[in-house]
């Protein structure tokens, strides 16, 4: 079994991390390190700058709760330690080749297996009630869901650094691995080096992504973020993101994916982290006819379940209007009568992509008079 150790204080006699590593690795964690939680400060400022810029877009929790990502000790007085653990999810293969089929739909690599908050919060309790059992120790477990600034600790805990892209990096698992937090009251000395920048000149990360999402290296416009758009987004995506988005239905691996440090990265070991067949490449016929109970089955326990089937109709909608198949014009006409307003204007783009302008014009004419919403009304006139 491989793991990364970064550079370590010496132990104290009665040190407890070598003992927390040790457990941690035995339950499937490939990195450990530990950060002071007075360490991020410098995060935290260009935390509320990206806020301050709205870059944010409509996920409002980032904001309500910029205080307390931006200081560890703002969420939790009595922290004195952080423990940062890491999971390898790495794909199989390269998750950009199936760009090349357009009647597939791509769904991210880390959404293809079980709910990575589910399988990573359960082994951080299991390490919280082993700190509590054995030293007293009062402890708060993170999975991503809190206001915590998860990849600026983890770099200064040697887990990995953030690259130009805004993610984490590591020099043994690339840039995949899932992160979670245990916040502890225990004086656990930080590791004594945060991970150095490897990034150096390369730039591939920025110049791949499709939507321009990287105002400048390091920085993220999330409001111009696929992953962003079809993942958070609640509303209408923008026309002028529905072109560059392809048959990306949850999420984009691309800034991801072409990190020259991916070539140590290791097929994830943890079985609930495997993709499920039909999540590896979806048929977008298959997955517009789903109705609500469906789309429930199909991805049970799967981090797609909480986009909700109107949203995800909305993705892959999109993702068939740019594969370019006159022949899925007849499998979604009919949603153009769905109860869901944002089913039915993705609807409408999508048959103006797929159908000559004959067609176009007699199912406006047809179901433009009727139509209530003012967003599927904006759909019809936009195609003339």
């Amino acid at each position: 079994m491989r793991t990364s150790i970064s550079s370590r204080a010496a132990p104290r006699a009665d040190d407890p991390r070598p003992a927390i590593r040790d457990y941690a690795i035995s339950l499937g964690f490939d990195q450990v390190g530990f950060a002071d939680p007075g360490s991020v400060a410098a995060a935290g400022a260009r935390f509320r700058r990206f806020v301050a810029l709205d870059r944010h877009g409509d996920m409002d929790w980032l904001a309500a709760k910029a205080d307390r990502r931006a200081d560890p000790r703002t969420l939790w007085p009595g922290v004195r330690g952080v423990i940062m653990l890491a999971m390898n999810y790495g794909p199989a293969g390269d998750p950009l080749a199936l760009l090349a089929r357009p009647d597939r739909g791509i769904v991210s690599v880390y959404a293809q297996g079980r709910d990575y908050h589910d399988v990573i919060k359960g082994r951080l309790k299991q390490i919280g009630r082993w700190l509590h059992d054995a030293h007293g120790a009062g402890i708060k477990v993170f999975v991503d869901t809190a206001p915590v600034l998860e990849k600026p600790l983890a770099a200064q805990a040697g887990v990995g650094w953030q690259g130009k892209h805004t993610n984490l990096v590591s020099r043994e698992f690339g840039s995949w691995l899932f992160l979670g937090a245990i916040f502890t009251d225990l004086d656990l000395p930080a590791d004594t080096d945060p991970h150095d920048d490897h990034c150096g000149g390369c730039r591939r990360c920025l110049d791949v992504c499709p939507t321009e999402a990287f105002p400048a290296p390091y920085q993220l416009d999330a409001r111009r973020c696929i992953s962003y758009l079809t993942i958070e987004h609640k509303g209408h995506i923008d026309a002028e993101f529905r072109a560059a988005m392809g048959n990306r239905i949850f999420g984009c691996d691309d800034c991801l994916a072409v990190c020259p440090w991916n070539k140590f990265a290791e097929r994830a070991r943890e079985a609930a982290f495997l993709p499920r067949i039909e999540l590896t490449a979806p048929k977008l016929r298959d997955l517009v006819m789903l109705d609500d109970a469906g789309f429930r089955r199909v991805f049970a326990g799967s981090p797609v379940k909480r986009l909700g089937r109107d949203r995800f109709i909305r993705n892959v909608l999109i993702a068939i209007g740019n594969s370019g198949d006159p022949a899925l014009a007849d499998d979604i006409e009919p949603l153009l009568s769905d109860p869901s307003a944002l089913v039915r204007a993705m609807t409408v783009w999508a048959l103006s992509r797929l159908c000559d302008a004959t067609r176009v014009v007699a199912l406006r004419d047809r179901h433009l008079p009727a139509e209530a919403d003012a967003d599927v009304r904006a759909e019809w006139r936009a195609v003339g």
